[in-house]
């Protein structure tokens, strides 16, 4: 059975944009292989379980195939399963973000002159 190292399978997997940033997602501990930490130079085999922290979002997925070289996006997609779980949480964490991002309304543009005088009468604000 072929072995391949993990920062090259989630390079290839197109997880990271390069080997680089995902030798440096590895090392930082936002990837753990069968539940470990790893290092980058650990061989990934089929059936192996990966989560994978990519700022706010988890994903959990399984290898079904191994692959060192990169290649089209739809080929790396057979790479891997994303576990129902994963796709579960992921999309409730999703939704949970847009609705706190709207219940913060923001304005496209700065305040003019007068609308911060009445922001700092409104906090008591003495210009120095």
């Amino acid at each position: 059975m072929l072995d391949t190292r993990l920062d090259k399978w989630l390079w290839a997997a197109r997880f990271f944009k390069t080997r680089t940033l995902a030798t440096e997602a590895i090392s930082g501990g936002k990837v753990h292989l069968n539940g470990e930490r790893s290092k980058p130079s650990r061989k990934v085999s089929i059936g192996d379980e990966l989560e994978i922290r990519h700022g706010l979002v988890i994903k959990t997925v399984f290898v079904l195939a191994l692959a060192d070289k990169r290649g089209s996006a739809t080929v790396a997609a057979t790479l891997y399963e994303e576990t129902e779980a994963s796709i579960a949480l992921r999309e409730a964490a999703a939704e949970q973000r847009r609705l706190l991002a709207a219940s913060h309304p923001q304005t496209d543009e700065r305040p003019n002159k007068k609308q911060r005088r009445q922001i700092h009468r409104f906090k008591n604000i003495h210009d120095v």
